[in-house]
């Protein structure tokens, strides 16, 4: 491509956007079959609102693929259509459960459609996501309010522990009139950015070593600093909001990121032991935390008399998610066919992963981790190509806050680690969720439309992040 001509690039420039277009219609047309698809399973009919509801999805996609095509030719051509996808499943199952819970569940809370106000929440995000693109004209711009972005993070982060609403045993959202909000969903964003310019400015000093112990080389004191600092914000959330899922985002992402800023194992290995450490410690002293360690380890014993179960197990629903994805078997009952709603209150959230594997199957599971891997691996290849340091470590970082996400949720919903109480990006219900990942999406889409951009370029104006040079005498081979 560098050696391309003006002709060529800009039939590169059209084949991307064009395939990004196919793939959004494409994506808008499966979510249609399978609204239709609930209709029928449900009414035995088709839904009164499904053209309403296709040209809505389809306008919003639309308008998203303009916005890139104008003003982020050069971007990526997956990212937008795998985000439109995964959006228009959530919803098609989000209004599946609507159906069940107000028959099951008439007269309680439980009853309320949350799908109409989670349509409202995407066409938002997609909003958001425009304005971004359109108005954000590099993402090196961000570098210019590191510090200011860090301050109102930390602000955000501690918030829900002073003016926090107790929500199922978790201090992680703030009202405000009707609506209630979780800033973490949006401190994880800001939170990358600081750390991808912090790391681009001290990479150098953080790879430096200081001693060895047990056969790690430990970074010196005082650039142990900020990780000692991010662990405890990491336990400060944990403790007083009981909130495990936004911990081990905020401290993993860090944790990779800093591994990609100065590629010492170390850094890897002393963060999981910090991480593993503090998790332990509050998870001994919070009940709420513990009962979650609990369901884990037995989640059968909810069904065992009232005096017998462990201490702190309260909850049947991960018991009730494992007998959902047993239910589903290979291919699933079919979308409509299930009874997830069994699970509670948080089928529609927490464990939508579950109605998925109920209601579609193995496959249908695996389909949906794919489109994560997916859009994952398209982040983790704009950090390739970008050629600012700044860019590789935003692109990194925010790829990494979507993987670990995705993990902490599916790891907890398949009884693969303790469940963290977070959403499922973008399939599960939740507005601060869907907006910020919605912005997470659009700086994935600048970086990428920057990589793509000095892909055309010649050789002598990109500007690469060379590896970190040192003594070979500070570096121990595999260090």
């Amino acid at each position: 491509m560098k050696t391309s001509t003006k002709t060529e690039i800009q039939s590169w420039i059209a084949h991307r956007r064009n395939t990004e277009l196919l793939l959004v219609v494409f994506a808008v047309i499966i979510v249609i079959f399978g609204h239709a698809a609930v209709g029928f399973a449900l009414h035995d009919a088709m839904p009164s609102g499904l053209p309403v509801y296709g040209l809505g999805l389809g306008a919003v996609a639309l308008a998203a693929h303009l916005a890139v095509r104008r003003f982020a030719r050069y971007a990526d051509p997956l990212i937008l259509p795998v985000t439109v996808l995964l959006c228009g499943l959530g919803l098609i199952l989000m209004d599946r459960l609507d159906h069940a819970y107000a028959d099951r569940a008439a007269g309680t809370y439980q009853a309320a459609p949350v799908a109409p106000g989670q349509a409202i929440w995407t066409v938002i995000g997609a909003a958001l996501m425009i304005a971004v693109v359109i108005l954000l004209k590099h993402h090196r711009l961000l570098q210019r309010y590191t510090y200011l972005g860090m301050a109102a993070a930390m602000i955000l982060l501690v918030l829900p522990a002073f003016f926090g609403a107790d929500q199922f045993g978790a201090k992680r959202w703030i009202s405000i009139g009707p609506l209630s909000v979780q800033p973490g969903e949006f401190v994880k964003v800001m939170i990358v950015v600081f750390f991808a310019s912090y790391l681009m400015a001290n990479r150098d000093a953080l790879a430096l070593v200081g001693r060895r112990f047990l056969g790690l080389a430990l970074p010196r004191g005082r650039n142990a600093g900020p990780v000692l600092l991010v662990w405890a914000v990491s336990l400060v959330v944990l403790f007083y909001q009981r909130d495990l899922g936004t911990s081990l985002i905020f401290f993993g992402a860090f944790i990779v990121m800093l591994y990609i800023a100065t590629e010492r194992t170390s850094w890897v290995v002393l963060g999981g032991i910090m991480a593993i450490g503090g998790a332990a410690v509050v998870s001994a002293t919070q009940h709420h935390v513990k009962g979650r360690v609990q369901a884990w380890l037995d989640p059968m014993a909810i069904f065992l008399p009232e005096a017998e179960r462990p201490a702190g197990l309260i909850s049947d629903q991960s018991a009730q998610a494992l007998f959902a994805f047993g239910a589903g078997d290979l291919t699933g009952t079919g979308l409509g066919e299930g009874h997830s709603y069994l699970i509670g209150f948080a089928g529609r959230s927490d464990f939508i992963l579950a109605t998925v594997g109920e209601e579609l199957g193995l496959v249908g599971v695996t389909l949906v981790i794919f489109l994560y891997v997916l859009l994952i691996q398209r982040g983790l290849s704009t950090a390739m190509k970008a050629t600012d340091p700044f860019g590789k470590l935003l692109a990194a970082g925010l790829s990494s806050v979507l993987a670990l996400q995705v993990f902490v949720v599916a790891g907890g919903v398949t009884g693969l680690i303790p469940l963290t109480g977070k959403a499922l990006p973008f399939l599960a219900q939740g507005g601060s969720s869907t907006v910020a990942n919605w912005l997470l999406i659009a700086l994935l889409i600048k970086v990428s439309d920057s990589a793509g951009r000095a892909s055309t370029e010649p050789e002598g104006n990109a500007t690469i992040l060379t590896p970190v040079v040192q003594d070979p005498g500070t570096r121990p081979p595999g260090g």
